[in-house]
């Protein structure tokens, strides 16, 4: 019973995770305001065109200029993306690379309780207004590698899985480094990795 739960709540943490990589649907919603704009213009061409008619396509980091620690923030994520880098390797893929987030599963097949699952989540990180969310799926399957982790670290645990990681640390940076370590080998233990 209780694996059975942990299952569910795993499955339900990676796809809440994975969500942010999928486009959700609002590109139907935005086609229509489109063509109501395109309608608009059509009608009244010496109308000036809205901004975000205007605003350029590029991809940017969600919250890049809302608060004032954005820089760091920035800085921190591309720390933590190259600390996580080495672990593409075996099973382990990178999940929908884009600005300010990214994430690594486990694209080994695996089968709990007679469900069969094509992947599982490994870790991942996003950019948020205030932190960086660290996001470290091994001490939620294995309760035993909370234990591992180092004090410093377990400050930052918020939940059951997120860090947030708000200052530049070397320390708190090479704690991230070990707890992936770790969280590899009990992935390798397990066939996940």
């Amino acid at each position: 019973m209780r694996k059975a739960f942990f299952i569910s709540v795993v499955l339900h943490s990676f796809n809440s995770f994975l969500s942010l990589f999928v486009q959700r649907p609002i590109m139907a919603t935005a086609k229509k305001t489109t063509n109501k704009r395109a309608t608009a213009t059509a009608s009244s061409p010496l109308e000036p065109k809205s901004k975000k008619a205007s605003a350029s396509k590029t991809k940017e980091i969600k919250y890049a200029d809302k608060s004032p620690g954005q820089p760091q923030l920035v800085q921190i994520f591309d720390t933590i993306k190259a600390i996580m880098k080495p672990y593409v390797k075996g099973s382990i893929e990178e999940a929908g690379e884009k600005p300010g987030l990214y994430g690594l599963i486990s694209k080994k097949p695996f089968e709990t309780d007679g469900r069969k699952f094509d992947e599982v989540y490994f870790a991942g990180i996003i950019v948020q207004k205030g932190y960086v969310g660290f996001y470290y799926m091994p001490i939620y399957c294995y309760e035993t590698l909370k234990s591992q982790l180092k004090p410093e670290l377990l400050k930052c645990l918020k939940g059951k899985t997120c860090f947030y990681i708000k200052k530049n640390d070397p320390v708190l940076f090479k704690q991230i480094d070990e707890a992936l370590a770790v969280g590899y080998e009990s992935y390798q233990k397990r066939g996940l990795a």
